[in-house]
């Protein structure tokens, strides 16, 4: 237990200081009248705000953004992976949908999400939409290239063994691109919630951008920050789910190689 702590403390020790310091310098200079409370609250009265409206919060505001996430992130992941594998098979495919991807990704989101709200309404599938068009491109890209990076000499060494593309894909490519993958689906449920929130700006009833929105509507800055602080939260805690899933998998892949 205590090697543990200590090997804890000795990673994240420096960025918690930091992080205290920065913390207690916001608040000394917002209570010393440097910035106006309206501008920038300080870190107790963001607390204050979050503990005055959690339960709208957590029980209304949070899981709607939550359930828009993972919805998004879901069928992402599912066409992300279908598409990228399909373009490191298929030379044609790779040609066609690339170029598409690229372009997708050079539009604006806040000039795009109107789109999506004549198409869907003010339903969730609009904000279903701007996330997916997020968190779509970096599994794609992840998963194509780095099926690429399968080693030419064991790829080699099974073909001589009367290996199909198959067997090579299933043994060596796949496996190799484990990492790649893991730090595409890292960065696309980060962009899931940033998807979210700007759906959720542009036209919804419900969810923290919606009620960041509202607040900043009232001029309440204390509870815009603190549904920011919420949004920061879930796409942290998202990433270290992740991060736990990849270390799962990649233990997995080194046990039974």
């Amino acid at each position: 237990m205590k090697a543990r702590l200590k090997k804890w403390t000795d990673q994240y020790g420096l960025f918690l200081l930091v992080v205290l310091l920065l913390v207690s310098g916001w608040e000394w200079v917002v209570w010393q009248g440097m910035i106006p409370s309206f501008i920038l609250p300080a870190p107790s009265a963001i607390w204050g705000a979050l503990l005055e409206n959690r339960q709208l919060l957590f029980e209304e505001h949070l899981p709607a953004t939550l359930k828009e996430v993972l919805i998004g992130f879901g069928l992402s992941v599912i066409g992300g992976l279908i598409m990228g594998v399909g373009m490191h098979f298929s030379r044609s495919l790779e040609k066609v949908l690339y170029p598409f991807l690229v372009i997708s990704q050079t539009v604006p989101l806040i000039a795009i999400s109107p789109i999506f709200i004549m198409w869907f309404g003010y339903s969730i599938w609009s904000k279903i939409a701007v996330t997916i068009l997020t968190a779509f491109f970096p599994i794609v890209v992840s998963t194509y290239d780095g099926l690429k990076t399968g080693s030419l000499e064991y790829r080699e060494l099974l073909l001589t063994m009367g290996a199909n593309r198959w067997d090579i894909f299933n043994k060596i490519q796949l496996p190799m691109a484990l990492p790649a993958i893991f730090s595409g689906l890292k960065l696309s449920v980060v962009y899931c919630v940033v998807g979210a929130t700007i759906g959720e700006w542009l036209g919804a009833s419900e969810g923290l951008g919606y009620f960041s929105r509202r607040m900043s509507g009232n001029l309440q800055a204390d509870s815009v920050f603190a549904s920011i602080f919420l949004l920061s939260m879930l796409g942290i805690v998202l990433f270290l789910l992740i991060g736990l899933l990849e270390k799962q998998v990649l233990k997995n892949r080194n046990r039974f190689n």
